[in-house]
């Protein structure tokens, strides 16, 4: 297995541990509010119902459901060893929660004129992933 040491001395890329039930019942239909009452501190299901809300044109609920999402990922991220910045790379599938739950908040404070924290948050995604702000956005 290679090692890829970061020559510039940045932080290695976090890589939250996996959490395979709400994924596996995501991807087979069940209702999101169910896995997130099932799974509280799942950022995916969070993120799930934050994409929903937006697209059936909710936009303070998918505001809600997304930082809820994002604050449950950034726990996740503590948990893991991250210290606040540094590398959260898509291509970790457990990660894609909470990145995608950073994105749908980045949307939906842009939807209401919060144009400060989808700036904020624009930012973070690409300096977290570049993956995931190309494939989300």
């Amino acid at each position: 297995m290679a090692i890829h040491k970061d020559l510039l001395g940045g932080p290695p890329p976090t890589h939250l541990p996996d959490d395979p039930e709400p994924r596996e019942l995501l991807a087979t239909g069940a209702a999101p509010t169910d896995v997130a009452a099932k799974y509280p501190a799942s950022s995916l299901a969070w993120a799930q119902l934050a994409d929903e809300a937006f697209e059936n044109g909710r936009v303070i609920e998918s505001y809600a459901y997304a930082r809820t999402g994002y604050h449950r990922g950034l726990d996740a991220l503590r948990r893991a060893g991250w210290k606040g910045h540094g590398p959260v790379p898509w291509d970790h599938e457990p990660n894609r929660g909470f990145l995608r739950a950073l994105h749908a908040l980045a949307r939906a404070a842009q939807s209401i004129g919060e144009q400060e924290e989808y700036e904020r948050c624009s930012t973070f995604l690409r300096d977290s992933s570049p993956a995931a702000a190309d494939t989300l956005g």
